[in-house]
């Protein structure tokens, strides 16, 4: 599952808090499992934030517009650690008298949660959903499996350049527009400030690393009948693989520092002051705000191989589900559209900085944040997705990539023998 840094640092929250919307105690969801209640109590699990008050504001207007379009319901909003999840939710599909009806999940975990029989097949209502038109096709696959749709997406979360605006102009350096000029600026600043990364890289930042694979035209996998092929042997990705790896050494950001570093590592490093460059999501945007480089950055699509390319992004992000053991069909459905709605975006954009999956909701929010027209340009110019299936999550776990990654940076292994390694990897957690 990859999540916003904003999330994966949620895991860290010391207690599961509730926010009762018409009631002071949780209850769960009264009838038969897989029923179509219209009364008693809705549960809901949602992700708690670092700083979760500004979310639970704005979701306490979608569960009142909920109870007030259903007089006598009731909702329970649980906030839990996104870092125990995988028990909890494991846990609420086997024994459906203690599940939520409603929730929030990760993008990357709609194919697991669909192979375990836990989410409900949505496709009918959410094609009949007004708002539903409006869904960037990136987010859309992130709730579709085998054609079927089982949730709606909440936001959506790409990664561009961000850069020194001061470094930049005393080196006489214009924002890059290819990956090649990206480079040679980063050794530029790397040699006139040697205690600075150029570019802040790390071996363990799969999302940062991937769009040089797709940007080159590669794929990590191939789909047939059903079921995926590893493709990171191809010589399209091979070149984007090589293309990462080269951004190591010690005239940009040398192997022994980075090889180790994680994308919340290479943010840190640039918010710091300690690079002139890196690559980060809209959702890291707080942090550098926070930072030492405050008001001496801006941002810029990361660019593609060729001047006017913008390298694909990985497409994260978050989704609200209903799950399949719910006994309020019908009113699990209708929370579920009022929590993922636009009305419910537009609050998360502006209290969180969430950004909207809805394209016409995300263009309000460029026009009055202006630091977010990189990450939308990023998305219409076409995002990318890891490959829909369970197996996915076994690679994600294993560290399958980082390790590719690691192993080519620090010498130990070439492309082409890191590349075989992992797409023998990937194939056992595709073909189990």
């Amino acid at each position: 599952m990859h999540l916003s840094a904003r999330l994966a640092a949620a895991g860290a929250a010391l207690a599961l808090t509730a926010l009762t919307a018409t009631a002071c105690a949780p209850a769960t969801s009264s009838g038969a499992a897989g029923g179509d209640s219209r009364t008693g109590t809705l549960r809901v699990w949602l992700f708690r934030e670092v700083g979760n008050a500004p979310k639970e504001k704005v979701v306490r207007q979608a569960v009142a517009d909920f109870t007030a379009a259903h007089k006598g319901v009731k909702v329970t909003v649980d906030y839990i650690p996104v870092d125990t999840r995988a028990q909890r939710v494991k846990a609420a599909f086997n024994d459906p008298s203690g599940a939520p009806d409603v929730i929030e999940y990760g993008n990357t975990d709609t194919a697991g949660y669909v192979a375990d029989g836990g989410l409900a097949d949505v496709t009918e209502e959410f094609g009949a959903w007004s708002e539903a038109k409006d869904t960037d096709p990136t987010a859309r696959r992130a709730v579709t499996v085998d054609g079927k749709i089982y949730g709606a997406p909440l936001f959506v979360g790409v990664r561009a350049l961000y850069y020194r605006t001061d470094l930049f102009e005393e080196l006489h350096l214009r924002p890059p527009a290819t990956q090649d000029e990206m480079a040679a600026a980063a050794r530029k600043i790397r040699a006139a400030r040697p205690g600075m990364y150029g570019l802040a890289v790390g071996g363990a930042y799969t999302y940062g690393a991937l769009p040089f694979l797709w940007s080159a035209g590669g794929a990590l996998a191939t789909e047939k009948g059903g079921t995926y092929t590893a493709a990171v042997t191809t010589p399209e990705a091979r070149k984007g693989i090589a293309a990462y790896a080269a951004l190591f050494g010690d005239d940009n950001c040398p192997a022994s520092k980075c090889a180790g570093m994680n994308g919340n590592d290479t943010v840190t490093a640039f918010a710091a002051g300690r690079a002139g460059m890196a690559i980060g999501g809209d959702f890291n945007h707080r942090a550098v705000q926070a930072g030492k480089v405050k008001g001496k950055y801006g941002v810029v699509p990361l660019p593609g191989r060729k001047k006017g390319e913008i390298a694909p992004a990985f497409a994260g992000g978050n989704n609200i589900g209903v799950l399949r053991s719910t006994s309020h069909r019908t009113l699990a459905v209708d929370l579920m559209e009022r929590l993922a709605g636009k009305k419910t975006q537009r609050g998360l954009f502006d209290a969180m900085g969430f950004l909207p999956t809805f394209t016409d909701v995300r263009a309000e929010a460029a026009k009055r944040q202006p630091y977010v027209k990189p990450f939308t340009d990023t998305l219409d110019a076409g995002a990318e997705f890891v490959p829909v299936t369970p197996g996915w999550a076994t690679v994600d776990a294993s560290l399958v990539l980082p390790t590719m990654y690691q192993q080519i940076v620090s010498g130990r292994k070439s492309v082409d023998a890191a590349a075989t390694e992992a797409a023998r990897a990937m194939d056992g957690a595709f073909h189990k």
